[in-house]
């Protein structure tokens, strides 16, 4: 068992998320949706760890929908191999059908929607009844104010999301896990396997413009994404009201 440096604060609020949202039960087998990215090297770490004192056992492992940008995964496979996690790569030619084929005007919509498709065909595939997805905390915040300012409604993704037809549970053990803890974590752990994203939308968008201007906001009323996460709690925006664990 790989033993992880720093991930103390990852692993305290991972486990609580888990449990405030009753994420994982005895014998869930979970994939973990990696993408290279930061955040889900840092899920998949954190649930790794995680099984070494977690009282429901689990298994774990990990798949890639491989968008056709030519990047090398080796690194993702020798990563996940000493980790001794299956790890599947999905190969699609999701680049080219949608910025040469289709030359779509807003690309960010069509692609998550056909991967998240792609993944969820691929979790059932490999015999899972659960995906871990790596939004963090501030991911949702984000995502709840994205809802506000453009469509004018209260809504963010789920904690927990029940997929009917596919018969999977698609949880974010991360909700709890500020960025600046993952990028603290990742710094001091190297050197992990971290993959650039080549997409050309990957700067330009409206979720980048909407993090720079909560990150000012934040810096001028110290708080305001904890508040903001808060009242979504409260208000048990799309199942952010914590599940009641007196039972």
């Amino acid at each position: 068992m790989i033993q992880f440096n720093n991930i103390r604060r990852i692993l305290s609020h991972g486990r609580k998320a888990v449990e405030d949202y009753g994420m994982i039960a005895e014998g869930d087998r979970i994939a973990v949706g990696l993408s290279g990215g930061k955040d889900s090297i840092a899920l998949l770490c954190m649930l790794y760890n995680m099984r070494l004192f977690y009282p429901k056992r689990y298994e774990l492992c990990a798949v890639t929908v491989d968008m056709g940008f030519g990047i090398d995964f080796e690194p993702l496979i020798k990563f996940c191999a000493e980790l001794e996690i299956e790890y599947k790569i999905i190969p699609t030619q999701l680049a080219k059908l949608i910025f040469e084929t289709r030359k779509e005007s807003n690309p960010c919509s069509l692609c998550s929607r056909m991967r998240r498709g792609i993944l969820h065909d691929a979790v059932v595939a490999m015999n899972c009844n659960k995906i871990a997805l790596g939004h963090h905390f501030d991911d949702a915040v984000e995502t709840f104010m994205l809802n506000l300012f453009n469509e004018g409604r209260i809504g963010a993704f789920s904690p927990v999301t029940y997929l009917s037809r596919k018969n999977i549970t698609m949880i974010r053990p991360l909700i709890y896990v500020r960025e600046k803890e993952i990028r603290y974590f990742i710094n001091r752990n190297p050197p992990l396997p971290l993959i650039k994203n080549p997409c050309p939308e990957d700067e330009n968008t409206e979720r980048e413009n909407m993090k720079v201007m909560l990150d000012k906001l934040e810096r001028e009323n110290k708080g305001l994404k904890h508040r903001i996460f808060g009242a979504m709690q409260k208000a048990n925006v799309d199942g952010f009201g914590m599940m009641d664990n007196s039972n």
